[in-house]
């Protein structure tokens, strides 16, 4: 009879989210995430082969978890600009979720991390194209004024996730002063704040000829 699965994978993929943050690709081994989720280091191996191919696996999932949701809130609405504030919202979420993961990878690609630079270098242009595709949408409806459209994507990248990711990395180093961190957690990180942001957002590129959605 064969042995019920005890998700080893699904195990050390848990122990890889909670790792890799704080050690990065570099300082990540198949040692520390076997005892991390209390597995046999062969059970490591044999699910994931080596270190490189357990990272690309976990960022993968990840980002596809995402990337799904992405797709079907981008297409929940008739109405252009509902279905870009929904695929903000997915960003965002995405970004308020996995905060110290995502700061992590891109510090790593900047220091020369192969396998973080090839998973941006990979993913970020594909929810670029949907983000870019519903400005494109909402600016043909005449909700949105027109602009080019990397000018659209990377204001709106600023106003929604910039103070996210900032924010937090902030926080988290102590660069804050005294009594700062509760109310960078409230206006700036919180879910409200960026549903707040998201909007102000649309308002500031919302063709002044036409009332928004």
């Amino acid at each position: 009879m064969a042995r019920p699965s005890q998700n080893i994978d699904q195990r050390l993929l848990q122990a890889g989210f909670e790792l890799l943050p704080e050690s990065g690709c570099r300082g990540l081994s198949a040692r520390k995430l076997a005892e991390h989720a209390g597995v046999n280091l062969g059970m490591f191996h044999y699910h994931f082969r080596s270190k490189d191919n357990f990272i690309r696996t976990l960022l993968a999932q990840m980002y596809e978890q995402m990337f799904s949701e992405l797709v079907l809130q981008s297409h929940a609405s008739e109405a252009p600009l509902q279905n870009l504030r929904n695929a903000l919202r997915v960003l965002a979420h995405f970004g308020r979720t996995h905060q110290p993961l995502l700061q992590r990878i891109f510090a790593d690609a900047l220091a020369g991390e192969r396998i973080a630079a090839e998973f941006l270098q990979t993913n970020v242009p594909r929810h670029v194209r949907i983000l870019a595709g519903l400005i494109g949408d909402a600016q043909r409806s005449g909700h949105l004024v027109q602009a080019p459209l990397p000018q659209l994507v990377a204001f709106l990248g600023g106003a929604v996730m910039a103070p996210l990711l900032l924010g937090a990395a902030a926080r988290n180093a102590g660069m804050l002063p005294p009594g700062a961190n509760g109310i960078v957690q409230r206006e700036v990180l919180s879910k409200k704040a960026v549903e707040q942001r998201i909007e102000f957002a649309l308002r500031g590129l919302s063709n002044p000829d036409r009332s928004t959605a």
